[in-house]
C-alpha cells in the first residue's frame, strides 16, 4: 500500500493535508555516462513529467514518446502514450497512481524507432524542500542520450550504471 500524502498539524485543530515527493533515478541501460535524480510531486501527471524531461534533456517537441510501466520483476504492466492505448493516456495517469499500481520502473520511450529509453526507477519519498519548485533535477552526471542516434554514446571513463533488473538479475545469478 502506497501512501503519498500526510497530514500535518496546523495551529489550532486544522490539519493540511501535504503532498509527497517521490525520488526517481534516471539510467539508460548499456551507457555508462548518464545519470540523473528527479523529485516530483506524486499526483504529476506523466504528460508533465514528459514535458520535464524533454526540456531537461533537450529532445525534440514533435516527436511521440511513451511510458512503459513496469513492476519491479521487469513485467511490462501499462503503456502510457499521447493517447489512450488501453492503460490511459499521460495526461490522465499520475505517479501515484503507477505506484498503486504497482508499477515502480518507468521507461521513458524517447525513439520509438529504435527502442531507445530511460529508465525511470521509484527509489524513495522524500520530504519537500521550502520553496523548491516540482519537478526538478537533484543529481545530474553526463550527457543525455541523442534522441536521433542511432546508439547511444559510450562516454567509456565514466562507471558503468546497470539497469535495475541487470543488478538484480546479477545478485540472483550469485546464490
Amino acid at each position: 500500500m502506497w501512501i503519498l500524502q500526510k497530514v500535518v498539524p496546523l495551529k489550532g485543530s486544522k490539519k493540511e493535508i501535504v503532498e509527497m515527493i517521490l525520488k526517481y533515478k534516471a539510467v539508460v541501460p548499456g551507457n555508462k555516462g548518464f545519470l540523473r535524480e528527479y523529485e516530483v510531486k506524486s499526483s504529476t501527471k506523466l504528460y508533465k513529467l514528459h514535458e520535464y524531461l524533454r526540456f531537461d534533456l533537450g529532445f525534440a517537441p514533435d516527436q511521440m514518446v511513451l511510458f512503459e510501466a513496469l513492476d519491479a520483476d521487469g513485467v511490462l504492466c501499462s503503456e502510457y502514450g499521447l493517447f489512450d492505448m488501453g492503460d490511459g493516456s499521460m495526461d490522465s495517469v499520475s505517479l501515484e497512481k503507477t505506484l498503486e499500481r504497482g508499477e515502480t520502473v518507468l521507461n521513458y520511450v524517447f525513439d520509438l524507432n529504435h527502442g531507445r529509453f530511460i529508465q525511470l526507477v521509484y527509489v524513495a519519498q522524500v520530504d519537500e524542500t521550502p520553496w523548491a519548485s516540482y519537478p526538478r533535477t537533484v543529481l545530474e552526471k553526463g550527457l543525455a542520450p541523442s534522441q536521433f542516434a542511432a546508439e547511444s554514446e559510450d562516454l567509456g571513463d565514466l562507471p558503468e550504471v546497470e539497469s535495475v533488473f541487470e543488478s538484480d538479475a546479477a545478485a540472483s545469478d550469485e546464490d
